[in-house]
């Protein structure tokens, strides 16, 4: 006598196959989710960098420029400043913690899978 697993596999494979494609659309799903996160935290961590870049030279300048003129102007504040708020939101988006665990269905239906497989056993 096989084990009913077997002898599913065996006279119905059409519903084997079902049910692997079903877990491949839920790999997808939660897949296609967690890597347009990864995308979004790519991007926040490029404007990062590109923001820290534009702060240093326009900090730079500002300071070159205030000790030429030997004067001080607001300008030479505000512009680097908006550079530096732009790095700060930035970094706050580049290093925000992940939303929820990874694969959180996918784990839940492979634990009923083979909870139910036992209790066939």
């Amino acid at each position: 006598m096989l084990h009913p697993l077997f002898s599913t596999i065996l006279q119905r494979p059409d519903l084997v196959m079902d049910h692997f494609s079903a877990y491949g659309a839920l790999f997808h799903k939660e897949a296609s989710s967690a890597g347009s996160e990864l995308l979004a935290r790519t991007l926040a961590g490029l404007m990062a960098m590109l923001a820290g870049f534009a702060f240093l030279g326009l900090a730079g300048t500002a300071v070159m420029l205030g000790v030429l003129q030997n004067q001080f102007h607001w300008v030479l504040v505000a512009v680097p400043g908006i550079a530096l708020v732009l790095w700060i939101i930035a970094m706050r988006a580049a290093m925000k913690p992940f939303k929820s665990e990874r694969f959180p269905e996918l784990k839940a239906q492979i634990d009923s899978d083979a909870q139910a497989l036992r209790t066939v056993a």
